[in-house]
């Protein structure tokens, strides 16, 4: 205990003023810690005595503050059941309307800090990263969130019109490679997810993404010997034997990619069903009984 008063020392009013403040710290955190959950918050590891799987993506791993908003579900938000909560924590971080660069930038740093080595950390992006890489402000409003195409060394220095700072943006798969190699770093195993298909249609199929972020998301688990779950093309499979009517209750009308509770559930279902196909899944030791029900 650090004592703030000491016999060889006089009475000091600041000091004691400081030990007060102290005093109340506590009650302030607590009732913080009462109010509902905002979309920016972190999740934290709720036993450091277990390993830790962090999922970290957009709105379609995550949406709002994990309780559906407006009935838009993420994928991650369904995932924990599938996990011996006694083996394992799940620690759901992504959030709505990132990209690679600005989760890379802004969000990142906070959850690398909680990764501990044996951990796990599964990613999925690729939804915001065709934004505008530098973008005005409008009625719409701006992000200026967008990456430049491929997983090349190609950069773009700007000085970023919302934020005023100067910036340097790489390309999506720069950020990628950056996620497997700090993860790496931290002594955790990387695993990643190309992005969840929209609902549009082409020739009576789901259109993929082979040519574009699911498959550099792919090019990049290759190059760095990552555990791949081809999400954009298990889920669009899935898609295609529903058909357009059996699709449109998966999504939120109107809300592009955003999918609903339905669609969240199929969409978690087919990231354990991936997992399970993969010839060395990392994460097989920790799943539940409700995994039996899947097939790869």
């Amino acid at each position: 205990m650090i004592k703030l008063f000491s016999s060889h020392r006089p009475f000091c009013p600041g000091l004691f003023l400081t030990a007060c403040i102290f005093s109340v710290i506590p009650f302030s955190t607590q009732a913080q810690s009462d109010r509902e959950p905002e979309a920016h918050d972190f999740a934290e590891p709720a036993d450091l005595s277990l390993p830790t799987l962090f999922i970290i993506g957009d709105s379609t791993v995550r949406n709002g503050n994990g309780t559906g908003k407006n009935g838009e579900w993420g994928w991650g938000d369904f995932l924990a059941p599938y996990f011996d909560r006694s083996k394992i924590n799940i620690a759901n971080n992504a959030l709505g309307g990132t990209s690679t660069r600005t989760f890379y930038r802004d969000r990142w740093p906070t959850v690398k800090s909680m990764i501990r080595p044996g951990d796990f950390v599964i990613l999925q992006f690729g939804h915001n990263d065709a934004s505008p890489v530098n973008e005005e402000m409008t009625d719409s409003g701006a992000r200026s969130r967008g990456t430049i195409d491929g997983i090349g060394s190609e950069m773009q220095s700007i000085t970023n019109i919302l934020t005023g700072q100067f910036e340097v943006v790489h390309s999506f798969g720069w950020y990628e490679k950056q996620f497997v190699l700090e993860t790496r770093m931290r002594g955790a195993r990387p695993i990643i997810c190309s992005l969840i298909p929209r609902n549009t249609w082409r020739d009576g199929k789901v259109v993929r993404h082979a040519d574009s972020y699911a498959g550099w998301a792919g090019e990049v688990a290759r190059i760095e010997n990552v555990p791949f779950v081809h999400l954009n093309e298990i889920v669009a499979a899935r898609y295609d034997q529903l058909g357009p009517e059996g699709t449109d209750p998966m999504f939120v009308p109107g809300a592009g990619p955003h999918t609903s509770r339905a669609g969240a559930e199929l969409n978690a279902s087919c990231v354990i069903s991936a997992l399970k196909a993969l010839p060395a899944n990392p994460l097989a030791p920790f799943f539940s009984e409700k995994t039996e029900s899947i097939t790869p």
